[in-house]
């Protein structure tokens, strides 16, 4: 029987440069949400969808990542010996959700590079691979939405989206026919090709991809076939289409919303929705905002 998917690789050695300085001494991925990481977003959607092993590739400057997914012996101390039982759980929770390996990205040569650093860890079977930036709010987790089509058809699939136009150039994009995938014809598609970042005008869809990727283990293969790309830098997109010459790979328009947290605009966006959404905030929140004079 064909292997499920077990291992989520997270990319995490980016510099953050889009939100200095804030991301001066802290990585980008533990800018806040309301109260959480926008990697522990990402890591509990991977919990949510069956995935356990997670594996993160970080950088100079990340080791706040690793903290944060360790054990605090001072911290929960310090809670139990005041009673603050409720603090002391969410604590420990952080800790329990997962089992962790860290690899390092010593220098920033793409995303594909980070990929294959993690080639080791994952062995000869299907992963996932999620990018922290891409907050997913959807009734079922974006990733077990790819792994399900993974489970049906044994290839790769990739996550995507409609996006206007006038945005494709900022997203990898594809070329694809629909497919009819129980009773429904358009959500799934078979890529015929993949575009980094094309003009409005060349580009053969509006299908951007996002980051969420069930891959299946050749994919590393063709990362170390490929030369550099633009930036000089490892893309994944670019294995993918050599990927593509030998194995079929598809395409799922995923049921949710995605937030761009890795964007200012986006991320303010994305921290008003969350907060909203929650039981302790969102009333006293949203009376907050209909008070503003706009």
């Amino acid at each position: 029987m064909p292997m499920k998917v077990r291992k989520a690789v997270f990319p995490a050695a980016g510099l953050g440069t889009r939100f200095l300085p804030a991301t001066k001494a802290q990585p980008k991925e533990m800018l806040p949400l309301v109260d959480k990481p926008i990697i522990q977003y990402a890591v509990e959607e991977a919990i949510a969808s069956d995935i356990r092993n997670i594996i993160i590739v970080t950088g100079r400057g990340k080791s706040a990542i690793e903290d944060h997914f360790d054990v605090s012996f001072e911290l929960e101390y310090l809670l139990s010996s005041r009673s603050k039982n409720d603090l002391l759980a969410i604590v420990r929770n952080v800790s329990d959700m997962i089992d962790v390996a860290y690899v390092r990205q010593k220098e920033a040569l793409g995303l594909g590079h980070a990929v294959l650093r993690a080639r080791e860890l994952i062995g000869e079977e299907p992963f996932s691979v999620v990018l922290a930036d891409d907050v997913i709010d959807a009734r079922v987790p974006c990733l077990k939405q790819l792994c399900d089509i993974y489970d049906f058809f044994h290839s790769s699939v990739v996550a995507v989206m409609e996006v206007p136009p006038d945005k494709i150039s900022a997203y990898g994009c594809i070329d694809a026919e629909p497919m009819v995938h129980r009773g429904v014809n358009d959500r799934l598609f078979r890529v015929r090709n993949l575009v980094e970042k094309p003009k409005a005008s060349e580009a053969p869809s509006n299908l951007a991809i996002i980051g969420r990727y069930v891959l299946t283990p050749e994919v590393f293969d063709s990362l170390q076939a490929i030369e550099p790309g633009a930036g000089m830098e490892i893309q994944l997109t670019d294995a993918l289409k050599h990927l593509l010459r030998s194995r079929p790979i598809y395409a799922y328009k995923f049921e949710g919303r995605r937030h761009d947290a890795g964007d200012k605009l986006g991320f303010l966006k994305a921290t008003v929705e969350f907060a909203l959404q929650r039981e302790d905030l969102g009333g006293p929140f949203r009376e907050y905002l209909k008070s503003l004079k706009l």
